[in-house]
């Protein structure tokens, strides 16, 4: 595929074209987020293409005997799609569809994804030796953004995300998702498994992501969210104040732009909320086990102030009891110092709601 000029789509919908670096969009309703804000496809294409820097990133595009590997090639490479939503490019004129470049799971891509999954995420020579035998199969991998290894896996046609971690990241990603059900916060499903975490996808296949850079850059600033949110989707803004609770109180400093987001519907394009939460791999004991008092902690400084500056959210802030703590560690299954976290919790919970 030529990479300078390229037809945008959603699903089998033509949404706009990329020509000698202009934006020319035929369908404003379902356009990429990212490009109704930032009319560079370049720009959204180097957004969706797989961390240059992560080592097994390098072998699968040595894998894959791809010349050209920028950002906007590797993603190119996989015609730009994604398993978390339905955008993706072609060459202008083709006749392809979005069933050719989906990810569906027949027997030949199945084979190959699941040899690129294990190099992406494991980065073993076996793998590496079986998908340079079919490097012209698509590739789910190439457009796996951010810095930890990791891989999507299909089982039983479900996506699973699959990452790196040891046993401190494993266990406060398990952790969080379980104390999120029981306080009543969105999060997506977390599960353990031998040296990774592995989430659910949860778009389904149903709905569309757009990450929060996508109307927000790289702003993360609370007060500008919950404006922004005001003026394209409010009904997103109470389950953003959970979320924020939430890395407030297990000590998330991690929730840049790329790490929440919003739902869209595929067929009209309109809002339909905020995302479940996910990637707490920074958070509670992933670093060790924390160590002194938190009365001085920025993340609970910024949401209190939020909540001082706009009393009417102080509504969605959840309760969190011992009862919730002791029901999520029960159901972990990993050894920890619970006692440590209980106190850690209740102790930071105190302090946002004091």
């Amino acid at each position: 595929m030529c990479i300078q000029n390229y037809e945008i789509l959603s699903g089998d919908n033509l949404v706009a074209l990329w020509q000698n670096n202009e934006l020319t969009i035929y369908n404003d309703k379902l356009l990429p987020m990212f490009l109704k804000n930032v009319s560079n496809a370049d720009m959204w294409l180097e957004r969706r293409s797989i961390d240059s820097h992560r080592a097994n990133s390098r072998l699968l595009k040595k894998a894959l005997r791809m010349k050209e590997k920028s950002d906007v090639a590797t993603a190119v490479r996989a015609n730009g799609a994604t398993i978390t939503d339905n955008y993706w490019i072609r060459e202008p004129g083709s006749s392809l569809k979005y069933s050719d470049v989906g990810f569906d799971e027949n027997y030949f891509r199945k084979l190959t994804s699941k040899s690129a999954a294990k190099l992406a995420l494991n980065g073993s020579s076996s793998s590496f030796n079986y998908v340079a035998r079919c490097s012209d199969s698509p590739v789910a991998e190439l457009t796996n953004t951010g810095s930890f290894e990791k891989c999507w896996k299909n089982i039983d046609g479900k996506w699973w995300l699959f990452k790196s971690a040891n046993k401190n990241e494993q266990f406060s990603e398990v952790f969080i998702s379980k104390l999120c059900d029981e306080i009543g916060i969105k999060c997506a499903v977390y599960e353990k498994g031998a040296g990774y975490v592995k989430s659910l996808d949860f778009t389904e296949g149903k709905v569309n992501f757009e990450p929060a850079f996508s109307f927000m850059g790289e702003e993360e600033d609370y007060n500008l969210v919950v404006n922004k949110l005001k003026e394209i989707c409010p009904e997103a803004i109470p389950n953003y104040i959970r979320l924020i609770f939430l890395d407030a109180l297990v000590f998330n400093p991690d929730r840049h732009t790329a790490n929440f987001g919003l739902l869209r519907n595929k067929k009209t394009g309109a809002f339909t909320g905020l995302s479940p939460c996910f990637d707490h791999n920074m958070a509670l004991i992933s670093r060790g086990y924390p160590t002194g008092k938190s009365k001085s902690d920025l993340l609970i400084s910024l949401f209190r102030d939020l909540i001082k500056e706009n009393p009417q959210y102080k509504k969605y802030i959840p309760k969190v009891t011992e009862e919730a703590i002791n029901q999520a560690l029960s159901t972990t299954g990993m050894r920890v110092n619970s006692e440590a976290i209980r106190k850690f919790i209740t102790n930071r919970y105190n302090l946002i709601t004091a």
